[in-house]
């Protein structure tokens, strides 16, 4: 199994980016109503703040990821693109207009996240609890992920996620235990394993997500899926961390396709439900499929009875 390079000094000479990591420029008629949508109703997208490179084909396929509590975090994590800084007030409408937005769009199937807003003593939940069920009460065929922040660890504002009954509950944990530091900076590995565990308890379908290419090696990375699957957690993504600005972390190394494939067999032995996991695999990518329970096992052992 090929190590991935622990690299503790800064990277002088910064690695080429692969062909593999090419996209296509966000085009067509699908996109831009979508564009259009957003930009009408005020919304902020993860899509955007995010420099996610799926914009182009989700949106182009009429679909996106909503930011909901603003667009300014309280949190400072060194891999991510969303501004950090004083968050604006808490807009109590804002529910009520994604789930406007949703019916709109006609979305099958919707994700939504949010900043990290811990100024509020709430950690945003509440919010999140209205979004939840404004969504349900005008999208009911519309299933729902719920991609959410770890809420300082408190079980009452986790709690409240449960209660709203979503069809996935997402909690990245981003990267392996040794870089989290680093990586997240005010987060905890494993906090943010109990938070996952918490969820499960309560009877969600978990997903979680690591990136790679940070730093870490290969047997942190398969020690990390292993923590997440002690957590009960059933659905997994991995993908290639792109550094989004220069005052980002930086790539320490672009990780090839085969290595990605090779942790798909090695999550579904571990016993996950799905495994997503590829170069521009992000969180919420394929995530409607992600819903359905046994689809993502099912095609893999599909696969390895063609191979045999």
């Amino acid at each position: 199994m090929k190590e991935l390079p622990v690299i503790d000094a800064v990277v002088e000479q910064k690695p080429k980016k692969p062909d593999w990591l090419r996209v296509r420029l966000p085009i067509g008629e699908g996109y831009k109503n979508v564009r259009n949508l957003v930009d009408s109703h005020k919304l902020h997208t993860i899509c955007e703040s995010g420099n996610c490179p799926n914009m182009g084909e989700c949106w182009g396929a009429g679909t996106a990821t909503f930011m909901i509590l603003g667009n300014i975090c309280t949190r400072s994590c060194g891999f991510c693109a969303v501004a950090t800084g004083r968050p604006e007030d808490v807009d109590w409408d804002e529910p009520q207009r994604v789930a406007e937005s949703i019916f709109l769009m006609k979305v099958k199937h919707a994700v939504i996240t949010s900043v990290d807003r811990d100024e509020l003593k709430d950690g945003g939940s509440i919010i999140w609890f209205n979004t939840i069920k404004a969504v349900k009460a005008l999208n009911p065929g519309t299933t729902l992920e719920t991609l959410i922040p770890d809420f300082k660890g408190e079980i009452e504002n986790i709690r409240r996620i449960i209660e709203a009954a979503p069809e996935v509950v997402s909690h990245n944990i981003e990267t392996v235990e040794r870089m989290t530091r680093q990586v997240r900076i005010q987060a905890k590995y494993w906090r943010s394993m109990e938070v996952l565990r918490h969820l499960k308890e309560g009877g969600m379908r978990t997903k979680s997500g690591i990136m790679l290419g940070l730093g870490e090696t290969m047997d942190e990375v398969v020690q990390t899926m292993r923590d997440l699957r002690d957590s009960q957690v059933d659905v997994i993504t991995l993908g290639q961390y792109l550094q989004p600005t220069k005052k980002h972390l930086p790539v320490v190394r672009f990780v090839h396709p085969d290595e990605f494939k090779e942790l798909t067999a090695i999550g579904y032995e571990m016993g996950f439900d799905y495994v997503e996991s590829g170069p521009l695999v992000r969180s919420s990518y394929h995530s409607d499929r992600h819903v359905i329970p046994g689809i993502g096992r099912a095609e893999w052992e599909n696969k390895l009875r063609e191979q045999a």
